[in-house]
């Protein structure tokens, strides 16, 4: 079984920062507030934070898949 895939839903962004917040290391908001990847980032070296982000995402706009 392959580890599960982190999605972001830019759509469904709302640009609250929650995420870039949580996990700095991981995410950051484009010029429109909405969430993109740091360049490079190791999701998994920062597992705990992206979780954390995940769960506190108020639109769900991230997810495990």
């Amino acid at each position: 079984m392959s580890a599960p895939r982190l999605h972001l839903d830019r759509d469904t962004c709302i640009g609250s920062g929650n995420c870039a917040w949580v996990a700095e290391a991981v995410f950051d908001q484009d010029d429109d507030g909405r969430v993109v990847l740091v360049h490079g980032a190791d999701v998994a070296a920062h597992a705990e934070e992206v979780e954390l982000a995940v769960a506190g995402c108020p639109v769900a706009a991230l997810r495990f898949e």
